[in-house]
């Protein structure tokens, strides 16, 4: 089974690359990804080209190298010079959830020994870290100048601060999302709140995962429990509330297209990496691992393929949709794939790995 998976993923890599990724405005050695397939021309020139799915782009890139040594580096480097130069002004940017996504895929590429962009990941580092206010009521904020903190920048930061070695903010990061955001009735984590108090309920995929991850990340670095309590808490809130049948549900276009491969990346990490110390340890393990694979094969078994390549449905438990040029179809949008992509790899990960590792 570990075989198909690795097959699997690299069918979805083959698509995005084939359908989405292009030079940059000619330049050579870069790429990025078109956000749309078919493309218009506004797209095709990267008029549109969004920050933080380029973000997912470069995680997705370093996924397939980690399952494929004797893969292309050089596409990886790439695509990391595309986003430098369409960014224009630097790696950073006014929002905080997007240059700690930037940031986690760098500190990957680094630490993977497949692209060195250590500068790159302290200035990331130093902007999200530097962003903490809890006099204000965070957390970091949404953005720079935002009354809003939220799970969606909270998460990804704590995540890329845990790995620079910042263990006690990235700590801080997560009791204050368990204090502020978690939903005493569900144990799911609420989207964020603002500076006057008011909690904005909406429950999102992602945040699932990012809170996972953060925590799964504390777990092995701290050894202290409550971060694998909460893990164990969360993987059965979503587990009992976000699926059908073991399979992650729902899916959006836009954005929405990335929340429900973010979770399965976590949840994979959750499954591979949580400490193995006691019964509900292994079982919060093999419940996460059960989510991603029962999510990876309906997946599979309702994409379309299209030129003998794979095209993934917005939500992983319906027939994928054939998108036109311009339409407002979800497939159409490179989040969406990304997504697929992203859950293949997760499957694959948890498939090649020994679960009490």
């Amino acid at each position: 089974m570990h075989q198909d998976w690795s097959a699997r993923a690299a069918a979805a890599e083959k698509a995005v690359v084939a359908r989405h990724l292009r030079k940059l405005w000619a330049l050579p050695g870069t790429a990025l990804g078109v956000v749309a397939w078919p493309a218009v021309c506004r797209e095709k020139v990267f008029i549109t080209w969004n920050y933080w799915w380029q973000a997912h782009l470069i995680d997705c890139a370093i996924d397939a190298l980690e399952r494929d040594q004797t893969g292309d580096r050089r596409q990886l480097a790439r695509i990391v010079r595309g986003h430098r130069i369409r960014n224009v002004t630097g790696w950073t940017n006014d929002y905080y959830d997007d240059m700690a996504w930037l940031g986690i895929a760098l500190e990957r590429a680094h630490r993977g020994g497949f692209v060195d962009k250590q500068a790159a990941v302290r200035t990331l580092d130093a902007e999200v870290f530097g962003a903490w206010a809890p006099e204000h009521g965070g957390g970091i904020p949404w953005r720079k100048g935002s009354d809003f903190y939220n799970a969606p920048a909270n998460g990804p930061a704590g995540i890329l601060l845990a790995r620079t070695g910042k263990v006690g903010r990235a700590q801080d990061m997560a009791d204050w999302i368990d204090a502020t955001l978690r939903d005493p009735a569900t144990g799911l984590i609420f989207d964020g709140i603002h500076t006057d108090g008011r909690l904005e309920r909406v429950i999102y995929s992602y945040c699932q995962g990012v809170t996972l991850g953060l925590e799964t990340e504390l777990a092995v670095r701290t050894g202290h429990p409550r971060h694998r309590e909460r893990v164990h808490r969360l993987v059965e809130a979503v587990d009992n509330r976000l699926t059908k049948i073991g399979v992650i549900e729902g899916g959006g276009r836009g954005d929405g297209g990335l929340f429900n491969g973010i979770l399965a990346r976590y949840l994979a990490l959750t499954a591979v990496m949580l400490p193995a110390e006691n019964a509900d340890d292994i079982m919060t393990r093999e419940r996460a691992a059960h989510i991603v694979l029962a999510s990876a094969e309906s997946a599979w078994k309702n994409r379309l393929a299209v030129d003998a390549m794979p095209l993934f449905g917005h939500d992983w438990t319906k027939s994928a949709a054939l998108p036109t040029r311009a339409s407002k179809i979800p497939e159409r949008d490179l989040s969406v794939q990304l997504g697929g992509w992203m859950l293949l790899e997760a499957a694959h990960r948890v498939s090649a790995a020994d679960p009490y590792s």
